[in-house]
């Protein structure tokens, strides 16, 4: 009999495994829309649960107009900021293409402007050879703008591939919005763990997705604005696409938007532009530096449990794997990881196995009377 029910058991967890493994396969092109679906219904629930306690029993009511609220306040800015981005994008390609964009000559401009022992030093390391440099410099961004200008076209020419992928997210959105207060728990109580463990990775989750967007992801989109409007002020071409990549470096803790704004203003001081290069500087410490400091406190606080240089690895990583829902993707595997190997390294420390005393141990009974004794 108990034979029996093993083999039952373990027929059930196969078909569940085969299962969701089919299911993985016939989902994987919405993929996409369906992780940002979740991700806007986490992080909008607080939302859905004030308008339905301001409409009690009208639950369709308060998540239409949640997706209402996310649709016109997040998803069509963004839309509108992507196509700009897209639209400067393509206008450097062209430039670069047509020589009114020369990065050689940028180059050249800096290295003359350097000290003289340093551009000596430059020289003796092989880089006075500034053809083949400047060539492979031009050639590295014109492709990376190429790149996005490619991705671009694709959009346009799939358009109707992410009308649909978009349609199926705000569907999707809608019940988790509605039914995410069952549905979540519902997922908890079905892991194969223990309740306490499932309970643990659960609460790590939200706090990682929740940290990730409304944390790392609403600083960075501040500080790619503080730029952007930095790089319009002092005159710089295509001030908005600087500054969306500006607010993807500043996702990176160990880089951060320094890695755009620092060459700029060494560019413009080579260039002879002194005021600008000082308001770049300037911007960049006091503003741009500042907001992480300042924003990331006010909104989900500084402890996530998670190293900066993990953050910086599966950041880059989940890009690399995954494309732009990398960003949430990455940290969070990370984090489960970690507190993963936590749950474990804690179960096996507080288990019976550790605390019973080992055989060949010596009694320690004696010192134990003598103390009491005392």
């Amino acid at each position: 009999m108990v034979y029996k029910e093993r083999v039952e058991r373990g027929g059930l967890i196969l078909f569940l495994a085969a299962i969701t493994i089919a299911l993985a396969a016939v989902v994987s092109g919405f993929a996409g829309a369906l992780l940002w679906a979740a991700l806007a219904a986490l992080l909008f629930q607080p939302l859905y649960q004030r308008l339905l306690a301001r409409w009690p029993g009208r639950s369709n009511r308060a998540a239409v107009v949640t997706l209402l609220i996310i649709t016109f306040a997040v998803v069509m800015p963004a839309l509108i900021v992507a196509s700009l981005v897209v639209e400067q994008a393509a206008g450097v390609y062209t430039q670069v293409r047509s020589g009114q964009i020369n990065f050689a000559t940028y180059f050249q401009q800096m290295h003359d402007a350097l000290p003289l022992r340093l551009q000596t030093l430059m020289d003796s390391s092989g880089l006075d050879s500034f053809e083949r440099v400047q060539s492979r410099i031009s050639g590295a961004l014109g492709s990376s703008v190429s790149m996005i200008a490619r991705q671009a076209f694709s959009i346009g020419r799939n358009a109707a591939a992410f009308l649909l992928a978009f349609g199926v997210g705000l569907y999707v959105t809608f019940f988790l919005l509605r039914d995410g207060a069952e549905i979540g728990p519902a997922i908890v109580r079905a892991l194969p763990l223990q309740p306490d463990v499932a309970e643990r990775l659960s609460a790590k989750f939200v706090a990682v997705v929740r940290a990730t967007i409304k944390g790392s992801g609403v600083v960075a989109l501040v500080q790619g604005a503080l730029g952007a409007v930095t790089f319009w002020i002092v005159g710089l071409p295509a001030a908005l696409l600087w500054g969306m990549l500006m607010a993807i470096a500043a996702l990176l803790p160990a880089v951060g938007p320094a890695i755009i704004w620092v060459p700029v203003a060494l560019y413009l001081l080579a260039a002879g532009a002194i005021w600008q290069a000082v308001a770049v500087v300037l911007s960049g410490v006091l503003l741009i530096g500042l907001a992480d400091n300042i924003l990331r406190p006010i909104l989900v606080g500084r402890d996530t449990g998670i190293p900066d240089w993990l953050v910086l690895v599966t950041t880059l990583g989940g890009i690399n794997l995954v494309g732009l829902s990398g960003i949430v993707v990455g940290p969070l595997i990370g984090a489960l990881f970690i507190t993963g190997w936590q749950i474990l390294t804690e179960q096996r420390a507080s288990g019976p196995l550790a605390r019973a005393p080992s055989a060949t141990e010596p009694d320690p009974s004696p010192l134990t009377d003598q103390h009491r004794s005392v």
